[in-house]
């Protein structure tokens, strides 16, 4: 009866998560998934690795995989950057395939304010593998049958999509919307002959995020200066709502960081999910950082929690001769 209530509880998140995105708990190190105003955004080229694994006690739970690059280039003030991401569930394997381009562009408001628009343009791929799937007219008393009379739709369906981004930051400030699925790809394996019979269209999703700095001074005991930095990020996709709330501590090499994800006085089924845990060495070149979430659910005992990793390292080909203004947000 526990495994029984289990299985049930989780087919109801995934009916209810159907229509959301992959999430990160180390979302500023997986910057450009976050906003494409975030290409280029360094003065060194960026290479970046994220793996999330969710609910690791139950089987075939979510595994999501994504690698970034990006870069600034001097002369026309602007950054490029590429993505890719994978995430990959159940027992047929469903699979979401992002494979995209950004740019971004610094636009100098003030001597102290920027402002920086993002566009990304991706092709995205969903598919299955209905082999591995055990239909209900398989199901019966005397065992379970090898064939089924269910109609086998498409096992992959591939579609385009773009997405759009502001950010705007001082030395100490740092605040950025963005709109994702602007073309709402398909992600229905049926084929359907009118476009407004097909309900398997990806929602629009908007974010907010921002944030501030603190740092302390260096004194004679403590030269190196300590940094605090609390954060948010907001995200709709539909009717869910998602809010982290968080603060990260830095004294160079050591990063602490702590997350509550849910909307406080706001009564909401699987709103109040999970409250995080991060650390990680940031130094010149290299960051790494290991996150893991604390189910807040009834299921805090069955599922496992989520485990996150993070990779960045930049590099520079040659030197550069005007440094860009740089944004204070975290990188994990």
């Amino acid at each position: 009866m526990k495994k029984l209530t289990l299985v049930l509880a989780f087919a109801v998140m995934l009916k209810s998560l159907f229509s959301q995105d992959p999430q990160f708990s180390q979302f500023y190190s997986n910057y450009l998934y976050l906003s494409p105003s975030f290409a280029g955004l360094s003065v060194n080229n960026r290479i970046a690795f994220n793996y999330r694994v969710q609910w690791p006690e139950i089987a075939h739970g979510y595994n999501t995989y994504s690698v970034s690059f990006d870069k600034y280039i001097e002369k026309f003030r602007s950054g490029l950057g590429a993505l890719v991401m994978q995430d990959q569930a159940g027992t047929g394997k469903l699979r979401s395939l992002n494979i995209g381009l950004q740019y971004s562009f610094d636009i100098k408001m003030t001597e102290k304010w920027h402002f920086r628009p993002g566009l990304h343009l991706m092709y995205t791929e969903r598919a299955i593998n209905f082999e591995d799937l055990l239909w209900n007219d398989q199901i019966s008393a005397s065992g379970n049958s090898a064939t089924s009379a269910e109609v086998v739709p498409m096992d992959n369906i591939g579609d385009i999509d773009c997405s759009v981004s502001g950010l705007t930051y001082s030395d100490r400030f740092w605040f950025g919307v963005g709109v994702d699925h602007l073309l709402r790809p398909t992600q229905s394996f049926y084929y359907y002959d009118e476009a407004d019979g097909n309900t398997g269209h990806v929602p629009v999703k908007y974010t907010v995020y921002g944030g501030t700095k603190f740092i302390t001074s260096e004194k004679l005991l403590r030269p190196i200066p300590t940094t605090i930095q609390l954060a948010f990020l907001y995200r709709q996709q539909e009717q869910f709502r998602q809010l982290d709330l968080g603060v990260y501590w830095y004294r160079h090499p050591f990063v602490l960081g702590f997350w509550y994800r849910g909307i406080p006085l706001y009564k909401e089924v699987f709103n109040r999910d999970a409250f995080t845990m991060l650390t990680g060495l940031k130094m010149k070149n290299l960051s790494v950082g290991y996150s893991y979430d604390f189910t807040m659910s009834k299921l805090i005992t069955q599922t496992g929690g989520s485990h996150e990793i993070s990779l960045s390292y930049s590099f520079r080909m040659k030197p550069i001769k005007h440094k860009p203004k740089m944004m204070p947000c975290p990188d994990f």
